[in-house]
């Protein structure tokens, strides 16, 4: 083995010290460069293993010193992305970090606190959410500060929740509302996110929504046990407190268990979280604090956090240890060694030192991975610790009943022993019986004399009675006028009823023993009369007799004496209340100065509040008067847009010209109650100048899109909209005006603006498409009707062109009848090649609803997508009118009643209807699906059957018409020169003709365009546009009836020569 001699002292002495720095130097390293990676700006979540690295850090140094030291140095002002996702690792170590984390991140409360302020006078959108999570941060440090029974995990015992809490309810009502702020800051936080994600139309498999959704997961790990803590303090505080104190923590906990179940259902249902975290679900229903034994129903909900895949981790440099010199070791190992060990005697490195630096590195790695177990271990314990919770709250639920049996048990052989003690007490009363007959003679006696007493009593108590009644009549009075003297009033009044409650004490066990002894004196009598009959019988017992009522005649006089006592106590008792009766006098004269004084300062006070309430009338008229100013610029505003030239080119739909009607009669509606309560309460102007402003901008929303919708509407309704609009608003200027004068505001009449309005809601109703009268649950129902009829219609027009070719076989012959067999097969094929594509189409609307449906229904599916489904039912009924027509156009041709050109014409409609039957079905196809792609090769098939008719049908009137050769010899010059005159008459007047049929083409278009968007289906969920040209909208398809106007595609646009022109596409 190779080894290094004669080693200097100097250099022994120094090779662990300088291990030590270099340890120190690399972990210094690893942890800058964690830092770095997970502290940056780009918009993307903080990598795991990068943050584990940095809280391995902490329990390695067991602080969090390395960490600020370069977190304090990092730009965050420079970058809100840098501070979001300082905040988060933040939170991650503050969680898993050592526990000296808390203390060394207290030192540093004013940075965090600087960048959330920040970052909230910022309108960034990461910037408010730095400013919601600093708040969050610093609420949790100062919680487990102030409870360091809580660690920063928040995973705690129930017993060490009830150590926490003490005994002391007021210890237990603080900690219960510092947890509610505490999860306050935590749902602030996420409700703060989802609000960015919907607005940013954000989705949680985009690196920028998991940017902001990735802290959610601490925060989903501290609000389950915080949700668990509040829950049984919230029951303890019920078990010590009345309920009508506890009524704002109840509201306050209802309201943070439905925000904190509505964040546990949005993020379960998000792709991220599944594959991250276990989020427990919370029960319908908040707990019932009002029902001791709800606490047993309630389960702890258990965040699980699963086993992580390991991430593929940067390599690092290793060194190969073998018994020879490594073949390939850096230049910059030898230096190091070197400069630790000096200069080797030899060539040759020593295998321990090697070893010793392997084995280190070796313990390093296993102690990291230690860590990780720890930390997994960790997890896990807190996830049996809440099972265990759970399965002990369930124990003691059990513990309980069966305690409560117990008790029962108990009760009941108590109530038999009890029983069988009054059986034997029966008995022996039987016995005694006979004994209480010998004193009813005595006690009738003492009974008439106690009773003379009693009667005495009452009587006093009686009058003492009214004393009392009349004192608390006079209290009650002094109480009312005045606050100050009430408390001495009551003091006196509390005195009065104690020596009341006293005397009727004292009244009651004289009572209690007078009424007992009425009830043995009645007892006797019936025994009395049954001793009469037995005493003639037994004449010896009158010795007995009247020694027992020597004995019974020594009770009475202890009887009597008692009586005396309780006299004088009665005559103290007398005496005390005359006492207070005196010093009530008194305090009664002095309440009566006192309540002049309070007078006099009533006085005072309601002529000041005279004078404030003229004050604030003024105030609130002066409000209402520039609320109705406001209103009335606005409503100038837009009164002014509908001669405003630059307005002609704003368009609007007549649906939402309808809802902005409505909302303004609903506003109607509301500024009448409000200016009835405004007339009623005129200390109160909040209720009318809130439905004044409603008022005013829905009205001027009314008039301006009812101008935006005339500009697509037919000449007389536009007329009469723009008509009503501008009656409307005259109306309303009027209106406000008058709420401007305190004299014209008593006669202002809100509902003169209804009628106008009206108006305008009835003309947006008739501008609508009358298609929309079908409900959108029979909008399945007419698709299959539509592609039943187109089938139908294809079938049957192959069928007529089969009967109109064995006509023409019959009526023609020559050249004739080859050019009519030649167009009649190639439209053959042409419906051939339509009936496989509407096959097809149907094929693949049935996987289009199959896939999109879900658990609805087919109905369902096509009334939430109306859109796509009225251009079915549009280009199935112009694929099956573009048939029917083609089939009646090839019949008049061979007829020879027809022209070859509307052959033509028909061919190229088809290929059009076609198109938009593949555009509709195509929209919401998979471009990969098979039947689409067998969709494409169908129209293409039809595109080429479509120009094989034009083809054929031209080629044929070639060869039927005779071309008649011009000859010009027999003409002189005067005759040339005279023909060509008339020629170039004949072309100016066939141009005349063509331009004149051109515009009425242009005419007919449009007014297909304009019965279209009345009558036909609209392509669009809005509505259709009663316009001349759809904007951006889908081409309308007329019923069967009528001929549908839809554009072919580019490859088969149609020559202008051929007399017709190219309509635009359907743009789903």
């Amino acid at each position: 083995m190779n080894s290094i001699k004669n080693v200097p002292a100097r250099v022994l002495s120094r090779r662990p010290g300088h291990s030590l720095e270099a340890e120190r130097e690399q972990f210094d390293k690893t942890q800058a460069i964690s830092i770095s990676k997970a502290i940056n700006t780009q918009e993307a979540p903080v990598k795991e293993k990068h943050a584990r690295r940095i809280i391995l850090g902490t329990h390695h140094e067991k602080g969090a010193f390395t960490f600020w030291s370069y977190a304090i140095g990092l730009p965050l002002p420079s970058s809100s992305i840098l501070s979001w996702k300082f905040c988060h690792v933040l939170h991650k170590v503050l969680r898993d970090g050592h526990p000296n984390v808390l203390h060394d991140c207290q030192r540093y409360r004013s940075n965090i606190r600087e960048i959330g302020d920040l970052w909230g006078h910022l309108h960034d959108r990461y910037g408010q959410l730095v400013n919601i999570y600093t708040k969050l941060l610093l609420t949790k440090i100062s919680f487990h500060l102030k409870h360091p029974e809580f660690p920063a995990g928040l995973e705690v015992t129930d017993e060490v929740l009830e150590k926490a809490a003490g005994t002391d309810v007021n210890n237990v009502f603080q900690l219960t509302v510092e947890m509610f702020d505490y999860m306050d800051c935590a749902l602030k936080l996420s409700e703060s996110v989802f609000r960015q994600l919907n607005t940013a139309i954000a989705v949680s498999q985009m690196s920028s929504g998991q940017c902001r959704l990735a802290p959610l997961i601490q925060v989903i790990q501290d609000c389950s046990p915080l949700y668990h803590y509040t829950v049984k303090l919230m029951f303890k505080l019920h078990s010590c407190l009345p309920a009508d104190t506890l009524q704002g923590h109840r509201d306050r906990f209802h309201e943070q268990f439905h925000s904190l179940r509505n964040f546990f259902r949005r993020a379960s249902d998000m792709l991220y979280f599944k594959r991250l975290i276990q989020i427990p679900r919370l029960p319908e229903g908040p707990p019932n604090f009002l029902r001791a034994s709800a606490l047993a129903e309630h389960i702890k909900p258990v965040v699980v956090i699963p086993e992580e895949a390991p991430e593929d981790e940067e390599p690092e440099n290793l060194i190969e240890i073998s018994s020879g010199p490594p073949a390939a070791e850096p230049a910059v190992v030898a230096d190091l060694f070197e400069q630790t060990f000096g200069p080797p005697n030899g060539s040759m490195k020593d295998d321990r030192d090697l070893q010793i630096e392997t084995l280190k590195r070796e313990v390093e790695m296993l102690r990291t991975e230690l860590d990780k177990i720890q930390l997994e271990a960790q997890r896990y314990m807190a996830q049996l610790k809440g099972q265990v919770n759970a399965l002990e709250a369930e124990l003691e639920e059990q513990r309980k009943q069966k305690q409560k049996a117990l008790v029962d048990n108990e009760q009941l052989r108590h109530e038999v022993a009890r029983l069988r003690a009054a059986q034997l007490e029966g008995e022996r009363h039987q016995g005694l019986r006979e004994e209480a007959e010998k004193k009813a003679s005595a006690t009738e006696a003492r009974y008439n004399k106690l009773k003379e007493k009693h009667s005495e009593l009452i009587t006093t108590h009686a009058e003492l009675l009214r004393k009392n009644a009349d004192t608390a009549k006079q209290l009650t009075v002094t109480q009312q006028s005045q606050e100050e003297v009430a408390r001495v009033k009551e003091q006196l009044a509390f005195q009065v009823e104690q020596v009341k409650r006293e005397s009727e004490m004292k009244l009651e066990e004289q009572s209690d023993q007078l009424e007992k002894l009425k009830r043995e004196l009645e007892a006797k009598a019936g025994e009395l009369v049954r001793a009469q009959a037995a005493l003639s019988h037994v004449e010896q017992s009158g010795l007995e007799l009247s020694s027992r009522l020597d004995a019974l005649s020594a009770e009475k006089d202890t009887l009597s004496s008692v009586v005396r006592q309780r006299q004088a106590e009665l005559v103290a008792a007398q005496s005390l209340v005359r006492e207070k009766e005196a010093a009530l006098d008194q305090e009664q004269q002095r309440s009566s100065r006192e309540r002049d004084e309070l007078q006099a300062r009533l006085a005072d006070k309601e002529s000041q509040e005279q004078g404030l309430q003229c004050r604030l009338l003024d105030e609130q008229f002066a409000m209402l008067r520039g609320t109705a100013a406001e209103a009335e610029r606005i409503l100038q505003d837009a009164v002014g847009k509908l001669d405003d030239p630059l307005h002609l080119r704003c368009t609007s739909s007549p649906d939402y010209l309808v809802s902005r009607a409505q909302a303004a009669l609903d506003a109607v509606s509301a500024l009448e109650k409000g200016h009835a309560q405004y007339l009623i309460s005129r200390a109160d102007t909040s209720a009318l100048v809130a439905a004044l402003t409603r008022f005013s901008h829905l009205a001027a929303d009314t008039i301006v899109h009812g101008s935006a919708t005339s500009h697509l509407a037919p000449t007389d309704p536009a007329d009469r909209l723009i008509d009503t609009c501008r009656e409307c608003g005259v109306r309303a200027l009027e209106l406000v005006r008058q709420l401007q004068d305190q004299q014209a505001l008593l006669r202002a009449r809100p509902s003169l603006v209804q009628t106008p309005l009206q108006g305008i809601l009835q003309l947006g109703q008739e501008l609508k498409p009358k298609i929309l009268d079908v409900r959108q649950e029979e909008l399945g129902a007419v698709v299959d009707k539509e592609m039943a009829a187109t089938s139908a219609a294809i079938e049957d027009a192959v069928r007529r062109i089969e009967d109109v070719m064995n006509q023409a076989r019959h009526a023609s012959s020559g050249v004739k009848l080859e050019v009519n067999e030649r167009i009649l097969n190639s439209c053959t094929d042409l419906m051939k090649a339509i009936r496989l594509l509407v096959t097809t189409s149907t094929s693949l609307q049935k996987e289009i609803v199959e896939s999109g449906r879900g658990a609805a229904t087919q109905q369902e599916f096509y009334a939430k997508n109306s859109r796509w489904t009225e251009g079915l039912i549009s280009a199935s009924k112009a694929v099956g009118w573009g048939a029917t027509q083609l089939v009646e156009s090839a019949d008049r041709v061979v007829l020879h009643t027809g022209k070859y050109e509307e052959l033509i014409v028909c061919s190229h409609e088809i290929a059009a209807s076609t198109a938009q039957l593949v555009a509709a079905s195509k929209v919401k196809a998979d471009k990969h699906s098979p039947h689409l792609s067998r969709l494409q090769e169908c129209s293409r098939a039809v595109n080429e059957m479509a120009a094989s008719v034009v083809a054929s049908t031209r080629s044929g009137q070639e060869q039927i018409e005779d071309r008649d050769t011009m000859d010009f010899s027999g003409l002189s010059l005067i005759k040339l020169k005279k023909q060509e005159m008339e020629t170039q008459v004949r072309v100016l007047e066939l141009e005349k003709t063509l331009e004149v049929e051109r515009v009425r083409l242009g005419e007919l278009r449009k007014q297909h365009y304009m019965l279209a968007g009345a009558v036909g289906t609209p392509g669009a969920d809005e509505p259709g546009r009663p316009s001349a040209v759809p904007r951006g909208g889908t081409s309308k398809k007329p019923p069967l009836a009528q001929k549908p106007s839809v554009a072919p595609r580019q490859d088969q646009q149609l020559d202008k020569k051929d007399g017709s022109y190219a309509a635009p596409l359907v743009n789903y």
